[in-house]
C-alpha cells in the first residue's frame, strides 16, 4: 500500500459501532466513572474490537495506563491497567499481573483477550482472578455492521463511502475490520496522492498488489 502523511481517527465510544455489542460498550463506558469491580474483561475473536474499547476507555479514563501483552512489564502500580492481549503476557508477567492483583496495585483492571476466563492461555491462578469481575464477550460484526463501520469511518476521515466501493472492499479485501481499516486508510491517502475520486477502478488499481 502506498504510504503518505495522514493518520486514522483515534479510537473513540463514539466512533466504535456496536452491532451487537451494546452491552459491553455501556459497560465500558461506565467503567469510566467508577464500578464497584476489580475487574473487567473482554474477550472475542480478533477484529471485534476489544483494543479499539479498551484504547477509547484509556483516553477517557484518567490515571488509566494502556499497555499489551507483551509490552507489559510487570513493574506498572497504580490508578487503572488496560491490557490488551492478555494471552501475550510471558510467563514471568503472569506471575507479576498476579501478585499484582492479590497486592491490590491497581484500582482496576481493564483486560481483553481471545478467549473466556476458562479457556485463555494463561495460568490457572490468573485466569481465575480476571474472572472475579465482570465478563463480556465481542461478537464481529455482520456484513451490514462492516459496511456501516467503513462509513463511519471515511466520514471521520472526510469523504463518502460509496456501497460500491464498500461492497468491492468486503469481498476481495481481507474481512477482519482492522485489515478493512487499514485498507480504507490507504486507499484515502492513495486518493490524495493521486487526485484521483475514491471508486472501484481507484481501489481495484490500489488493492492490486494485495491481490497477486
Amino acid at each position: 500500500w502506498p504510504t503518505c502523511a495522514g493518520s486514522s481517527p483515534a479510537p473513540t465510544f463514539e466512533n466504535f459501532v456496536p452491532g451487537r455489542n451494546v452491552e459491553p460498550l455501556a459497560a465500558v463506558r461506565a467503567a469510566v466513572s467508577g464500578i464497584p469491580e476489580r475487574v473487567l474483561y473482554l474477550w472475542g475473536e480478533t477484529g471485534a474490537g476489544k483494543t479499539h474499547l479498551l484504547r477509547a476507555f484509556a483516553a477517557s479514563r484518567e490515571g488509566a495506563s494502556f499497555v499489551r501483552g507483551e509490552d507489559y512489564a510487570g513493574t506498572e502500580s497504580g490508578g487503572v491497567l488496560v491490557l490488551d492481549d492478555a494471552e501475550r503476557l510471558g510467563e514471568a508477567r503472569q506471575v507479576a499481573l498476579f501478585n499484582a492483583f492479590n497486592e491490590r496495585a491497581f484500582e482496576l483492571i481493564v483486560v481483553s483477550a481471545h478467549a473466556a476466563p476458562r479457556d485463555v492461555a494463561l495460568r490457572r491462578d490468573l485466569a481465575t482472578r480476571l474472572a472475579t469481575g465482570l465478563t463480556y464477550r465481542l461478537l464481529a460484526l455482520t456484513d451490514d455492521e462492516k459496511r456501516e463501520a467503513l462509513a463511519a469511518h471515511a466520514r471521520a476521515r472526510g469523504f463518502a463511502l460509496s456501497e460500491e466501493v464498500a461492497s468491492y472492499l468486503l469481498t476481495h479485501a481481507r474481512r477482519d475490520m482492522p485489515s478493512l481499516i487499514q485498507a480504507l486508510d490507504a486507499l484515502d491517502r492513495h486518493s490524495l496522492e493521486t487526485g484521483r475520486p475514491i471508486t472501484v477502478p481507484l481501489l481495484k488499481a490500489a488493492l492490486q498488489p494485495e491481490l497477486t
